[in-house]
């Protein structure tokens, strides 16, 4: 079974992925740098759960392509 996220990590990440396509990586590091720079996230538990959702869409995206 998958995990379970909630809406407004998905609504955020969603968001940030289609204004921003190129500034995401499968790397989850980068992604929370990122995810700072774009969004004004007021806590480090939510800014790090959004930049994982990202890195887990991306990861996606890639084996797609494949």
């Amino acid at each position: 079974m998958g995990r379970v996220r909630p809406t407004l990590v998905k609504s955020i990440g969603q968001k940030l992925t289609e204004r921003y396509p190129n500034a995401f990586s499968d790397d989850f590091e980068e992604n929370k740098d990122t995810v700072d720079e774009y969004a004004e996230v007021k806590s480090k538990h939510l800014r790090n759960r959004i930049a994982g959702y990202v890195t887990h869409l991306k990861e996606l995206e890639q084996k797609q392509q494949d």
